[in-house]
């Protein structure tokens, strides 16, 4: 009975994984091809900071639901490695945070800078979540 569980928990978090790496591939990789080519680049770039920005939230959540699915399937590097996965797609709403104030006289912030470090991310922590679906897949 506990083996049963532990089989389809560990299946279960891959599928958890899967559609963690697919939502972010449309985040970080269709949705800004298709933005700027359709909107001007002010209102693409935007857009797609907004969309990064709404959709880490629920991409590290997804991750978390594989974290404690490998976790209960007793495949412990995979719980690690989605945890740390979890971890980076939520940077990537920290690195997009609103900007609160008026900035000193003299500083400017670059937006889009911030925007091409939060695709980075998304794309390297995207790694990350493939490296723990497989690990869980395996049953490591």
């Amino acid at each position: 009975m506990i083996a049963e569980i532990q089989h389809y928990a560990g299946g279960l978090g891959v599928a958890a994984s899967a559609m963690a790496i697919g939502a972010g591939w449309v985040v970080a990789i269709a949705s800004p091809n298709c933005s700027f080519d359709k909107l001007d680049g002010s209102r693409a770039d935007r857009h797609v900071r907004e969309l990064l920005h709404a959709t880490a939230v629920p991409i590290a959540g997804i991750m978390l639901a594989a974290m404690a699915f490998f976790a209960i399937a007793t495949s412990w590097a995979a719980t690690v490695t989605a945890a740390l996965a979890a971890f980076g797609f939520f940077s990537t709403r920290l690195m997009l945070a609103p900007k609160e104030g008026k900035n000193p006289k003299g500083v400017r912030t670059s937006r889009k800078d911030q925007r091409a470090v939060s695709v980075s991310l998304s794309l390297m922590f995207m790694l990350i979540a493939v490296i723990a679906g497989i690990l869980g897949l395996i049953g490591i």
